[in-house]
């Protein structure tokens, strides 16, 4: 660091070993306009307090600079600052994370690409290097690079100190690495530009949950708790007020007093509305850049390497980083059963990370009685299967009842005999049996207490990471927004004139977006018929070949799962992408708005992407097909039917094959694709060096694309285990396997595979909540739905009723007798019609039995979990007692000095009126 009061020199670089080249795009403490109008820094002799709340024209100067248009170059004149000094006395501070002085921490990484020898050409010359980012030739290699020296100025003049390293990497280029440092006083600014919370007083964080509890009470072991170290301490915290500062704990200490993850957060938030060029047409923030290949790449730093080399550090647990303690403690896989140790995560990545894992955590918990009742009924299937009596009577059935076609005769398929689908009437069992239906009921009520618990656990998390609210008070127009909007309005919560777009205009973007989700909504529709058609022609051949006869519809069915799998997978892709698009083009002000509305399209058309098919399975599946001599066609072939074991079977296959086989992808997926990539981006810039720095090893790693992926499956995930349960009991235990893997993935993916993310807030999952609960409610109805219409539970208790018990003769009374004359013999086809093709009275009094399950089924479920609802609070008591007594401290102590103010003001008024006014100017003083 440079002394006080003797300017800072310009930084020199070595480039191929040889001092040729000086560049220094100045810091806080450097000369802003040189010697060219003879001024000269003015040294600050001290810093104390004071700085961040006197100091209110120079900091206003420099949030106006962030927004300036490209033709305004005017040097700031503001006065300038001496840096903060991060201590390194502890051992937990990694020393590569500094500026080459040792003191100032880095909080901001940029990195470009130039090529090595036509930088030295201009460095000889004098000249700014050509950059080979963006490609596209020289003009536009010119444009970026003029972008480039505008967008670091902007960030020179807000007052971050800067620091230059150029690496050798391999095919000719250098890797310039550009390491950014808030200073004090523009930390102290943005902090309250940006709302930040500040500590009041600590306080005691026992954070427990239920089952931690629970066998606590039974005096049980639990090997799931772990005491996982340097665990982040609790606070009674309010906005931070830099005028205040001396009341917030720890200001004295200003290397410790704003975290890594408020630096970053900070260093963002200046990155992201810094012009580069154009304001109006959008380019603004390190984002863009970052897309146009201005800049390589934009992160923080993580804290160290994650390895732990030196094994026997684990007894002296201060001498590990906040990145060793998360993949020893969590990220490994020996890890797999333990508590997530949600404070740590929330120190290290944030509150918007921490609130998934946690919401994942808490989801894969409550997946676990599901699983085992689950399991539970799919076994009552398997030791009850012998005492089936419709399946004993289709295998005892030899000869006795000959099948028609299940396709039209003149293309040459054959009748067939029922003892045939032996098999498959002993599997449908498994799947359609008494314990289906308590399960379906279960998982209902199952769903509602899931979510009810879950609002309590995310109202105690909220207010826990101090987010409670924050969405409505806190939240600043995007970046995007702000450059884009052609207005300025006064917001009506603030005052404060904030970039407007005219709400009239985005409602015309809206119904447009709504028509493009409706086209590809069609296509979807298209592909199904399209899965439709091939189901029907690759089941003619094979019911035409007597040694697949019998496999015919379960071979024409797994199949067709599969080509609807791999279509379902690539819709998906594309669709994402052009959501993207459409939700930029509709103008959000907000991140959370616009991350609801993308959500919200995404959702709605992987809705009916993955689910279409399984609910043509569900509920339209052979139930137009028409009966001998009147049969329902398509493109001139016969409507698919059910097989010989009812469609539920049929039912739970589609829903194995496409829940199973999309954890499968995702899964794969999540392993390989990291590993390719990083592959790919160390195999296009390979550093040279044996010893690499840690911001190079940092840039070697692959950009962290976020959470919305990880919620999706997720959601969609829990839309199979509910909305279908009732065909597929073992659903569950599937999801519950397959999330075990997937913390593990997302954890090491996060911690060491992937850059550091920037660290945003969340108070709770945002629309991911509602689309739960809307897919909570839809599991009631479409269960019923399913118990009533798809399975043969209540044609099966009909019959119990008026007709036998024990259920005999109840395969014969199902089958219907062809019409006579229709087909080339007698033959006999599943339905409740009488000789002529008509619908028996049996029929009708089933239907209206139908009907009346689903209504009372309905409204008995849905009552109940109104009830869970009530008597479930969303804000536990002492959860409520905790707000009550932060606020209490927050006003205490924030108008302790509004108080002393307003007193000393009182008595300078007193004293006008008694004395001379120099006398009041000295006690003033």
């Amino acid at each position: 660091m440079a002394s006080e009061g003797v300017p800072q020199r310009a930084e020199r670089y070595e480039l191929h070993g040889r001092r040729d080249f000086d560049r220094s795009y100045g810091s806080i403490n450097s000369s802003l306009a040189g010697s060219s109008n003879g001024r000269r820094r003015r040294a600050s002799q001290s810093v104390d307090d004071s700085e961040c709340g006197d100091d209110e024209q120079s900091h206003t100067d420099r949030q106006g600079i962030l927004m300036q248009d490209e033709e305004d170059d005017e040097e700031s004149d503001g006065p300038t600052e001496e840096f903060c000094m991060p201590s390194t006395s502890t051992a937990q501070v990694d020393m590569a994370t500094f500026f080459k002085d040792g003191l100032r921490k880095i909080d901001f990484v940029l990195v470009y690409e130039e090529n090595a020898m036509a930088r030295a050409a201009a460095a000889a010359a004098g000249a700014a290097s050509v950059p080979i980012s963006g490609g596209g030739g020289g003009r536009r290699a010119g444009k970026h690079e003029t972008w480039r020296q505008r967008f670091m100025a902007n960030l020179k003049r807000v007052g971050l100190d800067m620091e230059e390293e150029v690496v050798e990497a391999s095919g000719r280029k250098v890797l310039c690495f550009i390491k950014l440092h808030a200073p004090w006083p523009v930390l102290c600014h943005y902090a309250e530009e940006l709302n930040m919370r500040a500590p009041l007083q600590a306080h005691p964080n026992p954070s427990v949950n239920w089952s931690q509890q629970l066998l606590k009470i039974l005096r049980l072991p639990n090997i799931m708790y772990e005491d996982v170290p340097n665990k982040p301490l609790d606070y009674y915290t309010c906005p931070f007020r830099k005028s205040k500062i001396e009341k917030f704990l720890g200001h004295d200490n200003r290397a410790t007093y704003f975290t890594n993850v408020q630096r970053s957060r900070i260093l963002y938030e200046i990155l992201s509305t810094a012009v580069f060029g154009k304001k109006k047409k959008g380019e603004v923030g390190v984002d863009r850049l970052v897309e146009e290949g201005v800049f390589s790449a934009a992160f923080p730093l993580h804290d160290g390497p994650y390895e732990i080399k030196n094994r026997s550090d684990l007894k002296d647990t201060s001498k590990l980083n906040a990145r060793q303690v998360l993949y020893e403690y969590w990220a490994r896989w020996g890890k797999w059963y333990k508590y997530q140790p949600l404070d740590h995560i929330r120190e290290y990545f944030g509150e918007k990370i921490a609130i998934y894992f946690a919401w994942l955590g808490f989801y894969t918990g409550w997946l676990l009685p599901a699983a085992i009742v689950g399991l539970l009924v799919f076994m009552y299937g398997v030791f009850t299967i012998h005492k089936s009596q419709p399946a004993i009577e289709v295998c005892d059935s030899q000869g006795q009842f000959s099948m028609c076609p299940l396709c039209d005769e003149n293309i040459g398929c054959k009748f067939w005999d029922l003892s045939d689908v032996c098999g498959y009437a002993r599997l449908a069992y498994l799947f359609d049996h008494p314990g289906t239906v308590f399960y379906a009921v279960f998982v209902s009520f199952w769903a509602v207490t899931f979510l009810e618990y879950w609002k309590r656990k995310s109202a105690s998390l909220s207010h826990h990471w101090d987010c409670m609210g924050f969405k409505e008070e806190e939240e600043r127009p995007r970046p995007e927004f702000a450059a884009r909007a052609p207005f300025l309005e006064k917001n009506p919560v603030t005052g404060i004139r904030e970039p407007s777009f005219p709400s009239s205009l985005r409602t015309k973007r809206i119904a447009a977006g709504i028509g493009i989700i409706f086209l590809m909504m069609s296509l979807v529709i298209i592909f199904i018929l399209a899965v439709i058609i091939y189901r029907v022609l690759v089941s003619i051949p094979l019911f035409q070949n007597a040694t697949f006869r019998s496999q015919a519809q379960a071979i024409a069915n797994v199949t067709g799962a599969v080509v609807n799998l791999i279509l379902i997978m690539a819709m998906s892709r594309v669709y994402e992408k052009l959501a993207y698009r459409l939700t930029t083009w509709e103008m959000h002000r907000t991140q959370t708005e616009f991350d609801d509305n993308l959500t919200f399209k995404v959702f709605i058309f992987q809705f009916v992407n993955f689910y279409s098919s399984i609910f043509y399975i569900a509920f339209f599946k052979g139930r137009f097909v028409g009966y001998p001599g009147n049969y329902s066609h398509i493109l001139r072939l016969r409507n698919e039917d059910c097989s010989a074991g009812g469609c539920l079977i049929e039912l739970a296959q589609q829903l194995a094959v496409i829940m199973i086989g999309k954890q499968i992808i995702n899964n794969a997926q999540e392993i390989i694709v990291p590993k390719l990539k990083a592959w790919w981006m160390n195999k296009r810039v390979k550093i040279t060096k044996k010893h690499k720095s840690r911001w190079q090893e940092d840039f070697q790693l692959i950009t962290n694309e976020g959470l919305f992926q990880e919620y999706l499956e997720m959601v969609l995930q829990f839309g199979f285990i509910t909305i279908f349960v009732a065909a597929f009991p073992l659903a569950p235990l599937f999801a519950l396997l397959n999330n075990w893997v997937e913390i593990r993935l997302d954890a090491q993916k996060f911690v060491c595979e992937t850059r550091r993310t920037v660290a945003e807030r969340a108070e709770n999952i945002g629309i991911w909540c509602k689309i739960l609960h809307m897919l909570a409610h839809l599991a009631v109805i479409s269960n019923g739905f399913l118990i009533a219409f798809t399975s043969e539970f209540l044609p099966k208790l009909m019959y119990q009723y008026e007709y036998d018990w024990e259920l005999r003769g109840y395969i014969n009374f199902t089958l219907a007798h062809s019409p006579n004359g229709t087909l080339s013999q007698p033959c006999r086809y599943r339905g409740f019609r009488d000789e002529f093709g008509n619908h028996t009275p049996f029929f009708w009094r089933l239907l209206a039995v139908r009907f009346a399950f689903v209504i009372i089924f309905e409204h008995v479920v849905f009552g109940i979990c109104r009830l869970i609802d009530i008597l479930v609070p969303d804000i536990p008591e002492s959860l409520e007692l905790k707000i009550k007594r932060e606020r209490y401290l927050a006003k205490q102590a924030l108008q302790e000095s509004d108080n002393i103010l307003k007193e000393k003001s009182e008595r300078v008024l007193c004293l006008k009126r008694i004395c001379p006014e120099w006398v009041i100017r000295k006690l003033s003083a």
